[in-house]
């Protein structure tokens, strides 16, 4: 994941199985186990790079989420805890009444971007579809899923452990930020 730029852990583990000739999936690790891992190999192996990218996305987001504070961003995933490698694009959660008025609010200050979406798991039982808009600020993917006002009250679910995604707005991605 840190030096192929994979950022998905199925992948990953599909990769790293068929690598080492390994059939059965029961003896692939949790994906929190290869989170400790890659937070591990990044502290012994690339702690300035990491470091350095690292503070780069932060700032990164937190510019973009300046820029989108009339929709509440939340920066969400790897860039979040820290594990994030220079491949992994910043993940933001926001939220609107219209799902395209984040991309016209872009599109008003002259930001390129594309539409997506994204399948999020929202329980146990159900997943749901959201529109997303990825634009860069600099050199830096911004990737941005687009929720109902409503969905700031309940985070999707977390593929790393099941439990709801944590969320930082931008003060406290700003207190993340400062201590570097």
């Amino acid at each position: 994941m840190s030096e192929h730029g994979i950022q998905d852990y199925g992948t990953a583990k599909r990769k790293a199985a068929e690598r080492l000739g390994i059939s059965n999936e029961g003896a692939l690790p949790r994906n929190t186990e290869i989170e400790a891992s890659l937070a591990e190999y990044q502290r012994l192996f690339a702690a300035d790079s990491h470091a350095s990218s690292l503070g780069a996305q932060r700032r990164a987001a937190l510019q973009a989420m300046r820029a989108l504070s009339q929709f509440s961003p939340r920066l969400v995933g790897p860039v979040l805890a820290g594990t994030a490698t220079r491949h992994a694009d910043v993940q933001l959660h926001v939220f609107a009444d219209n799902p395209d008025a984040v991309a016209l609010s872009l599109l008003d200050r002259g930001v390129e971007h594309e539409a997506g979406e994204h399948r999020l798991r929202l329980d146990a039982e159900r997943l749901a579809s959201f529109p997303s808009v990825r634009f860069q600020v600099e050199t830096q993917v911004i990737d941005a899923t687009v929720f109902p006002l409503d969905g700031i009250r309940q985070a999707p679910v977390s593929p790393l452990d099941g439990r709801p995604m944590r969320r930082a707005d931008a003060t406290e991605l700003a207190g993340l930020v400062e201590r570097g």
